[in-house]
């Protein structure tokens, strides 16, 4: 039983507080890099027509986003064209974010990041499954807005705006 409006005010600020979370700390960018700086499987969430679709996708995680190469004509990015807002989830962390079609994977731009991709990717990449010189195989960016870790029995809220 509550104890009266002043527990009860005690119990929402603290849950505001979880709520808000706290920016990428030097422990949480720690785990978040051991954990997915590698070729790690996600679902990813898409919402077209206020339907939400998800699929597996392969993602590489490097300060705050994953990166995931995909095909430019694929549901999934005929969705985020429409609405970048995304959520992601795998290994005890779900998260929201914005996804953004980065182009090309040869493009120039995307050189360094891609350099890094192919090298966690390389068990399949090669393998017929990607194909560089279609024009359509593209670089999916997922920046990462808030989210929640679990790690040894600790939950950290993140909030990746700050």
């Amino acid at each position: 039983m509550f104890k009266g409006i002043s527990f009860q005010k005690t119990v929402f600020r603290r849950w505001e507080e979880r709520k808000m979370g706290e920016k990428l700390t030097e422990e949480t960018a720690r785990i978040m890099d051991e954990r997915f700086g590698c070729d790690s499987l996600l679902a990813l969430a898409t919402v077209e027509d206020g339907k939400p679709y998800v699929r597996t996708v392969n993602g590489y995680y490097e300060d705050g986003a994953f990166y995931v190469v995909t095909y430019a004509l694929s549901n999934k990015m005929r969705h985020i064209g429409k609405n970048p807002s995304v959520a992601v989830c795998g290994d005890w962390f779900t998260a929201q974010g914005m996804g953004e079609n980065l182009g090309h994977v040869k493009a120039e731009r995307n050189a360094e990041i891609m350099a890094k991709v192919r090298t966690v990717f390389a068990e399949w990449y090669d393998n017929g499954h990607t194909n560089e010189e279609d024009p359509n195989t593209c670089l999916l960016r997922v920046r990462l807005t808030e989210g929640v870790l679990y790690h040894h029995g600790t939950r950290y809220d993140i909030d990746f705006t700050v």
